[in-house]
């Protein structure tokens, strides 16, 4: 769509930004309109010069401009956009070519994107409520179906079984898969997403509103799981001559261990280390989950020699020579982040791990041994709920087991000792002091390992990276005393870090051993600190 040069430069100033947004796809904000009323003069002067798509947007801008000088219910400005779903949703029905529809898509999703954020959330409850499954009209024709005769019904019976099987998908999952067709939907759809889960985070869980939410919720994420499976993905190792954009992407997505500087993500991607990313077409240069080897000796059991700590800058840079296969024994996934909030659930953790395997495998066959070195990220939350109900006299750890830091601390007052343990766990001023350090290693050990061993949710492991990896069909291999004693790693795992070690021709029988009988694969050491008393 180019439109013809008229002189003036207002004229030169949109067309440059419309055939722009045309041409690529891009959504034009509406900040450019707003933010140039000579501009709106002139589209308003020449509307037949401009293409009826662009018209319609110039127009919807004019009117949000105006609106702003009046105050404007979420309901007036959620109409339009509600009239349009429902144009659309008749296009359906008369079988309109696929360019229309896609026209109309386009339009709903620059509408949507440019709406605040409460008015996003009235028209998600609206699509949410009067586009899902209606179970009256469900009911009737499942009754119809249940008295018809199979062998004379014929024809009828399967026009029936059809009719209702489209009854039984909610109108917007058509919605969903036709907007995944056109350039920029599958990235609308997960951002969608990401605001279907902001909302239903605020909706009380008993409410009807919730179930349906949900169930919209549900729809998306299948769609989305199909659209970023396996064969759709594509891996990419990150090294120090990539892109400088993608190095400070990483930098900013990583959520286990933060990146300090630039050093630090040179260290992380030079060598004896890896960074693997998972991209899709739909997401252009957009890393999707970052996950994070180490190649060492041993499996590590400490974070000190994986991620360097500050100062250290004349090792990294010391450490410029090439790889020497005797030194790698063992691979070390130490970091994996999911980058996109509208993918949760979606499980790309699983994907990247085994095919970042393949790929370590390939480069060094000789090398078997895979293992992480994981965070516990809700292990001390969970310990200090159960210190508040020892402090209330309940028998809740095995006898004698935390007498020792007791009696250092108050061997008179077991209540005001457990309140003060309490106190120095929750600020991490035990770590300073050397008594309480060799006094806490036993009890901390014990109670971790219970709570990654024995502590359950419905049957599985209770904390959350335990039950991403024993899925995946690791082991629960070692746990490790004061791996981090960094303060975000003390303030989740009082400094404890677990290896979760990968047995490559066992992975497959331990994820089913987990999944189906809901049995966790663990080593000695961790069962024999389970059942320590």
């Amino acid at each position: 769509m180019v439109i013809k040069l008229v002189g003036s430069v207002y004229y030169k100033m949109i067309q440059r930004q419309i055939c722009m947004c045309f041409r690529q796809r891009i959504i034009l904000k509406p900040e450019f309109f707003l933010k140039n009323n000579q501009a709106l003069g002139f589209l308003k002067t020449n509307i037949l010069l401009i293409p009826t798509q662009v018209r319609t947007l110039g127009n919807q801008h004019h009117q949000s401009y105006l609106s702003s000088y009046r105050k404007v219910s979420t309901e007036e400005v959620t109409k339009p956009i509600i009239s349009l779903v429902n144009e659309i949703l008749k296009l359906k029905d008369a079988r309109a070519t696929s360019l229309v529809v896609e026209n109309r898509l386009r339009s709903l999703m620059f509408l949507y994107i440019n709406l605040k954020k409460d008015e996003k959330d009235d028209f998600l409850k609206i699509m949410a409520t009067d586009y899902s499954v209606n179970h009256g009209i469900v009911a009737n024709l499942s009754k119809q179906l249940a008295d018809m005769d199979p062998s004379s019904a014929g024809g009828m019976l399967l026009k029936t079984e059809d009719k209702l099987r489209e009854l039984l998908t909610p109108q917007y999952v058509w919605l969903f898969s036709h907007l995944s067709r056109i350039d920029g939907g599958i990235k609308f759809l997960v951002d969608l997403r990401c605001d279907i889960l902001a909302l239903l985070s605020i909706i009380d869980t008993k409410s009807p509103l919730y179930s349906v939410m949900q169930q919209m919720n549900s729809a998306l994420k299948e769609q989305l799981s199909v659209f970023f499976s396996g064969e759709f993905l594509r891996l990419q190792r990150v090294t120090w001559s990539s892109p400088a954009s993608l190095l400070q992407k990483i930098s900013d997505y990583e959520a286990v261990h933060p990146v300090r500087s630039w050093t630090d993500i040179r260290q992380r991607v030079g060598p004896y280390r890896r960074c693997f990313i998972f991209t899709h077409h739909s997401l252009p240069d957009e890393p999707l989950v970052v996950l994070y080897v180490a190649l060492t000796e041993e499996i590590s059991d400490s974070l000190k020699n994986i991620i360097y700590s500050t100062g250290d800058e004349e090792i990294v840079k010391s450490n410029v020579h090439e790889e020497q296969l005797l030194n790698i024994k063992a691979f070390i996934f130490y970091s994996i982040s999911a980058t996109q909030k509208g993918l949760q659930g979606i499980d790309l953790g699983n994907y990247i791990i085994k095919q970042a395997a393949k790929e370590l495998h390939s480069e060094y066959s000789f090398v078997t041994r895979f293992s992480t070195l994981s965070p516990i990220p809700t292990f001390r939350h969970w310990l200090i709920e159960k210190m508040k109900a020892a402090e209330r006299g309940e028998d809740v750890f095995p006898t004698n087991e935390w007498k020792e830091i007791l009696d250092l601390i108050n061997p008179e007052d077991n209540a005001d000792a457990w309140a003060k343990l309490r106190s120095m766990l929750s600020n991490n001023s035990w770590i300073k002091v050397e008594n309480f350090v060799n006094a806490l290693k036993a009890p901390l050990m014990t109670s971790c390992s219970r709570y990654l061993y024995l502590e359950k949710r419905r049957g599985y492991a209770l904390d959350s990276v335990a039950n991403f990896h024993l899925r995946n069909g690791a082991v629960m291999w070692r746990l490790n005393w004061l791996a981090d004693t960094s303060p975000h790693t003390l303030t989740h795992s009082c400094g404890l870090m677990v290896n979760y070690r990968y047995y490559l021709d066992a992975v497959d029988t331990n994820s089913l051993k987990y999944i189906q009988g809901r049995s966790i694969t663990a080593s000695e050491q961790i069962m024999k600190l389970s059942r320590a008393s």
